[in-house]
């Protein structure tokens, strides 16, 4: 949806587009010019004048229109990759919100189950109260958990609906129906760092427009220096010329055909000043080609180390934290059932619960976020503009 919908991708197909009609237009030769030309049309003691038609043409020397065509054809190469960064951007930011919704809907259940473990709780303690085993602080107590959880489970909905609209928009389709999402936020990817990195160095199109940059730079530097090389101009055409051969004859000299060929002399003017510029540009795209390597790791270093830290967070919250935390509250449970535990132990083992699931949920979006971004060579901002990306720097 998002590929036929996203507006930005319309966009960078414009762009590239308006590239090929640039590089189409730069290997086009100039237009020849025609016209009229008279001398002595009247007067003298002859009584002649010469005029007629001409056609004039600048013949391009030097293979300078193909260069040309190369420096508009280096523009659309970046245009189709900044493209097909686009593309990548959207594809990213879909499945990054995509993600964040299903996490959001995962923490909608267990906010649910949680609430209704809640209800349970001031159940057992009525119970409890009747055979004289908890009293009215009790009950409370459980009544004002339950009450915090019924709140936690509408703020949990709206954080959903939010979530949800983020989505849609990501896909172009605002109005997209409120649906569930068929997903397992527990079944994440595993990262290599070491690899994750030389991908992202290796295929990112930052790096790839980069060093189309510097292949443009190459060219137009070319093209400077051929600028030195004149243009060949040819002028020709045919004069009547009514002038008369004899003073006393009335025969006039008639048709007469000329020719002109011309070039300019680069004498003052050798494009030294361009040429400077084009050498200069070229060093700049070089360092820039460094600079977006770098820019690209140190983008990379926090995404990585939050992937890990989450991961491993996931991880030990799965396998030990939670289900010790699960089996204290149950055994707590028990006993303050058969009367031989608190009240309060109960309470503070059912929130350890509680958060850690909510945190759990938490460290498993975080994992996905992160690890979506690392495999998409962090490519983020589905719905910014192409050019204002470019022109910002980012990757």
């Amino acid at each position: 949806m998002a590929l036929a919908n996203n507006p930005t991708l319309g966009e960078a197909k414009a762009e590239v587009d308006a590239a090929a009609g640039r590089a189409r237009q730069a290997g086009l030769w100039p237009n020849p010019t025609i016209g009229y030309t008279g001398e002595e049309i009247r007067g003298g003691s002859y009584g002649g004048g010469q005029q007629g038609a001409f056609v004039e043409q600048r013949i391009i020397l030097g293979g300078k229109l193909g260069l040309d065509r190369k420096v508009a054809g280096e523009d659309g190469k970046q245009s189709q990759e900044i493209a097909r960064e686009q593309q990548l951007r959207v594809q990213n930011s879909v499945r990054i919100a995509f993600y964040q919704s299903l996490a959001a809907q995962e923490m909608v259940e267990v906010r649910g189950k949680l609430a209704q473990l809640a209800k349970d709780a001031i159940a057992s303690t009525r119970q409890l109260q009747n055979v004289g085993q908890a009293d009215e602080p009790d009950l409370l107590e459980a009544q004002v958990e339950a009450d915090e959880e019924d709140l936690a489970v509408v703020a949990a909905e709206q954080q959903q609906q939010g979530a949800w609209r983020m989505l849609s928009a990501e896909v172009g389709k605002p109005d997209l129906p409120f649906a569930r999402l068929a997903g397992n936020l527990e079944d994440f990817p595993q990262l290599d760092p070491n690899q994750i990195m030389q991908t992202i160095l290796r295929d990112s199109p930052a790096v790839k427009i980069a060093q189309l940059d510097v292949e443009r730079a190459d060219a137009a530097l070319t093209r400077a220096h051929r600028e030195v090389v004149p243009d060949l101009h040819v002028r020709a055409g045919y004069l009547d010329n009514l002038e008369q051969l004899e003073a006393t004859s009335p025969v006039a000299v008639g048709s007469e055909a000329f020719a002109e060929v011309g070039v300019d002399l680069p004498l003052f003017n050798r494009n030294q000043g361009n040429i400077a510029a084009a050498k200069a540009e070229r060093e700049r795209a070089t360092l820039e080609e460094q600079r977006v390597s770098l820019e690209l790791q140190q983008a990379a270093a926090p995404a990585l180390q939050d992937y890990a830290s989450a991961r491993a967070v996931a991880e030990r919250y799965k396998k030990q934290t939670l289900p010790a935390a699960t089996r204290a509250y149950a055994l707590y449970l028990q006993r303050y059932r058969e009367g031989a535990a608190a009240y309060p132990q109960v309470l503070i083992a059912q929130r350890t619960v509680f958060q850690l699931q909510t945190s759990y949920v938490a460290a498993l979006e975080s994992v996905w976020v992160n690890a979506t971004a690392l495999q998409g060579l962090l490519l983020t901002g589905g719905l910014d503009s192409a050019a204002s990306m470019r022109t910002s720097g980012l990757p």
